[in-house]
């Protein structure tokens, strides 16, 4: 590659919408062949590379040299980007650190999907830029889906402007149970002590009360805890209006939910979502979702505004193994 030069190369099932494409794929041709030259190169092509990511929503950057979460975290590191660790977050997954910037990918056991959201949307705090790296992909499965998040909105206030009003004006509300102790099986099993980075239960209510929570301990020793309100659309400054929240996870994906959906999500003001508003949603997202079909060395750049993520289920003896790397900016 000489300087300046990005080569962008069509897949399967790209989506279109205007100009954008969704992924964007950036192919290296062999020309970059050590870490030190892709620093470079990433310094040279930066602003090119952050303009298309603002209107795409995501880019792969293909047959790069990465093979291991080190090489991973200098890749990512070259962006520049305020790193965001997943020690301050309160997400509530379990996850392992290999760097101080980069983290397994959900540990749900293969078998289960992980449905689409925006990576800590149901916090108070989340990233703006997630970086996923496929050390070694799945025999069989295991694509990331990405989903357009402005366009499905669009559609869904299109389809139903009474309800697309309501998540603007109402926000959201999320409750959410944290263990006692990490549970390893469960897409949502970390310790509320390692969510909230505390040791006693003092030290919780502490942090909740400060992040504007309310909560109710478990028989169990576990935590029950509702977020303030947070927003369901976000209104980005190019003036999209994104559907930036957790709503298809949860429905799909959090233990109850689909059953009785007010046990863990509701507006902001308390009321109800309607059962076919959460279905409507994750009904359009398809028409708006790309599979990233992972090869071995691939990074994904994702806008966490502009787009969701998940995982599909996946089998084979191949250890599947996508690491995460965060940015805030």
């Amino acid at each position: 590659m000489s300087e300046q030069a990005i080569n962008y190369v069509d897949v399967p099932h790209q989506l279109k919408s205007g100009d954008s494409v969704f992924p964007r794929v950036v192919l290296n041709d062999g020309s970059l062949q050590t870490l030190d030259e892709c620093a470079a190169w990433i310094e040279q092509n930066k602003a090119a590379l952050e303009a298309e990511l603002k209107e795409s929503g995501a880019i792969l950057f293909r047959g790069f040299p990465l093979n291991s979460a080190e090489t991973f975290d200098e890749f990512s590191n070259a962006f520049g980007y305020p790193n965001f660790t997943y020690k301050e977050s309160l997400s509530n997954a379990v996850r392992i650190n290999f760097t101080e910037r980069v983290f397994t990918a959900n540990e749900a056991p293969k078998h289960v999907e992980i449905f689409l959201h925006h990576e800590m949307a149901q916090t108070p705090i989340s990233p703006s830029k997630v970086f996923f790296f496929c050390k070694t992909a799945a025999d069989e499965g295991g694509a990331t889906p990405i989903c357009r998040s402005d366009l499905l909105f669009a559609e869904l206030k299109a389809q139903q402007p009474a309800l697309a009003q309501d998540f603007i004006n109402k926000g959201l509300k999320y409750t959410t149970h944290m263990p006692s102790e990490n549970d390893v099986n469960s897409g949502q099993g970390r310790s509320w002590k390692s969510t909230l980075s505390v040791e006693s239960q003092a030290e919780a209510e502490a942090k909740l009360k400060e992040l504007g929570y309310s909560w109710e301990w478990t028989e169990d020793g576990g935590l029950r805890a509702t977020t303030p309100v947070l927003p369901a659309v976000v209104k980005l400054e190019n003036g999209k209006e994104v559907f930036y929240n957790q709503l298809i996870a949860a429905f799909m994906g959090w233990k109850g939910v689909r059953e009785n959906p007010s046990s863990a999500i509701t507006f902001g003001d308390g009321s109800a979502i309607p059962v076919e508003g959460l279905q409507l949603a994750t009904d359009l997202a398809k028409d708006y979702t790309f599979d990233l079909p992972w090869q071995d060395g691939d990074v994904a750049l994702v806008d966490n505004y502009m787009s969701m993520h998940g995982r599909r289920s996946y089998s084979g003896e191949r250890k599947r193994e996508v690491l995460v790397a965060l940015a805030m900016d």
